[in-house]
């Protein structure tokens, strides 16, 4: 699609921040985004391909006329699926497909510009430190829920049911304890691990003590406040808690 501006990439890490780029903008169109792209992919339509810019964004669109094409192309007919399957299978499925194309688009950088087997390695590890796609569509590239609450009410002595720290009222709460505990000296390392193997559930990046987060009440997924627009202060007047994802669902008929 738009490969004559990427020519200019050049070394592992320039390589790296492109694939990122893609990779966000193809999590919101399966996550945050996931209504809208549902109406764009219309089976009526002729083949469309998902493709992810460095920029972020998303596009459903046309693969590109030109044989061979200037980058490597996404799935091709996307759209034709999404009537046949559950949805949730559609989009894992997509996101499989997502993943495997944004190797290819990263790969085909390194090989264009003559990476050698240490640049490659490099390149590979740093993609291999982010979950996939698929991970995180799924949700299983984040720790269980029941896990993640203990956590972050540890200081609730209630039952197991009773001390699920979830919601907007949870993540408040839990944000304001981490300041304090930031004020008197820090988080002990156990617990700064734990939230640190956390995964937002729209942008797929790992959780830091700095940041706000907030947990869906129907799914269990936590994201960032910024993620999914949400402020500490807004949290604290919600009783209930949906992301985007769990709201469109709820929302189709």
């Amino acid at each position: 699609m738009e490969g004559g501006a990427q020519l200019h990439l050049r070394t592992v890490e320039e390589v790296f921040k492109d694939f990122r780029g893609r990779r966000a903008g193809l999590i919101k169109a399966l996550t945050t985004d996931v209504a809208e792209f549902y109406e764009q992919c219309d089976p009526e339509k002729e083949n469309l391909c998902l493709y992810g810019h460095p920029t972020e964004h998303w596009e459903v669109a046309l693969p590109a006329e030109e044989v061979p094409p200037e980058l490597p192309e996404p799935a091709l007919g996307i759209n034709f699926a999404r009537d046949g399957m559950q949805e949730k299978d559609w989009l894992s499925l997509v996101a499989v497909h997502s993943d495997a194309w944004l190797l290819a688009v990263a790969f085909y950088f390194g090989s264009r510009f003559g990476f050698d087997k240490a640049d490659r390695k490099h390149l590979f590890t740093l993609i291999n430190d982010l979950p996939t796609i698929f991970e995180v569509v799924s949700g299983s590239a984040k720790k269980p829920a029941k896990e993640k609450s203990s956590v972050s009410n540890h200081s609730s002595n209630k039952s197991k049911s009773g001390s699920k720290a979830r919601g907007a009222e949870a993540a408040a709460k839990y944000s304001k304890s981490m300041q304090a505990k930031d004020e008197e000296g820090g988080l002990d390392e156990e617990e700064e691990d734990e939230h640190g193997e956390t995964l937002c559930g729209a942008c797929g990046e790992h959780y830091a003590s700095d940041e706000f987060w907030i947990c869906c009440d129907i799914c269990e997924k936590w994201f960032h406040g910024k993620c999914v627009k949400i402020t500490p202060a807004r949290a604290e007047h919600i009783k209930q808690y949906k992301c985007p994802s769990c709201s469109n669902k709820r929302a189709r008929p």
